[in-house]
């Protein structure tokens, strides 16, 4: 373990990492790419199943929610800023296209936040860390 370097809480979920062991990680793809987001069923390096029960991400529902309503203020409100236009498609165009562009990251970091933040339990445990590089020692 002491060649390998863990990244802080924030770096780790910025890099949508294993909240257990941040060093896997949750998704198999890129954000934004042509194929599918995957999201990795359980951590490739220390086995944590992301899922902890049935329906679990139904919750990062209302997570990518306050995400979505908290960009749409900001993008409203800087488009009234710089336009000072009151079209209402003007606003309409702007934050749908926001909000489409913007899907794939809500996607992805609702579910990160979820684990990291809003999970009793679900800690940084350095042990995890371990298990691989032993395996990886003893190989």
């Amino acid at each position: 373990m002491a060649d390998h370097k863990i990244p802080s809480e924030f770096q780790a979920a910025l890099h949508a990492k294993c909240p257990k062991c941040r060093t896997g990680n949750m998704f198999s793809g890129a954000m934004y790419s042509f194929g599918t987001q995957k999201m990795n069923t359980a951590c490739p390096h220390c086995g944590f199943t992301f899922e902890i029960e049935p329906g679990y991400f139904y919750v990062a529902m209302f997570v990518s929610y306050a995400m979505n309503v908290a960009e749409m203020v900001t993008v409203a409100l800087g488009l009234h800023i710089l336009t000072g236009s009151n079209s209402p498609w003007l606003y309409l165009g702007v934050l749908f296209g926001v909000a489409i562009l913007l899907s794939p990251f809500h996607f992805r970091y609702s579910r990160v936040v979820l684990l990291y933040w809003l999970t009793p339990g679900v800690h940084f445990d350095p042990k995890r860390v371990e298990i691989k590089s032993k395996e990886d020692n003893q190989a």
